[in-house]
């Protein structure tokens, strides 16, 4: 019996070895989408830069905060691009609009109140 278990043993051990050598390793990635990594979605302003450059969301903020007469605080600008008024949308919208901020989009005259940029006001 000691004899038939390890002849058993061996068989099952060159068969799990056949059956990984025929296979091809395959990547735990294949047939995912591949993003570039460290690219940033929201570019500096260039003069020849329109709106289209940046991803859909920024493109709604941009035209939210466009189409009000005068400053704007984000809870107004969350209800005109289509999100709920909850504070995580809230937040999130903020640091969008902060992101424009800092890219030359958009200006902050005051702390949380967003205008049109004057250089694309005046172009």
């Amino acid at each position: 019996m000691a004899e038939m278990s390890a002849n058993a043993s061996v068989t099952v051990e060159e068969s799990e070895t056949d059956a990984v050598d025929d296979e091809e390793p395959t990547s735990p990635y294949a047939g995912v989408e591949r993003r570039v990594v460290g690219v940033p979605a929201v570019p500096k302003w260039q003069p020849w830069a329109g709106a289209e450059v940046l991803p859909r969301i920024y493109q709604d903020i941009l035209e939210a905060v466009a189409d009000t007469p005068g400053p704007v605080r984000t809870k107004q600008i969350v209800p005109r691009i289509g999100l709920p008024t909850q504070v995580g949308k809230i937040e999130t919208t903020r640091s969008k609009l902060k992101r424009l901020v800092a890219r030359g989009w958009r200006d902050e005259d005051e702390p949380e109140l967003f205008t049109p940029a004057r250089h694309r006001a005046a172009a």
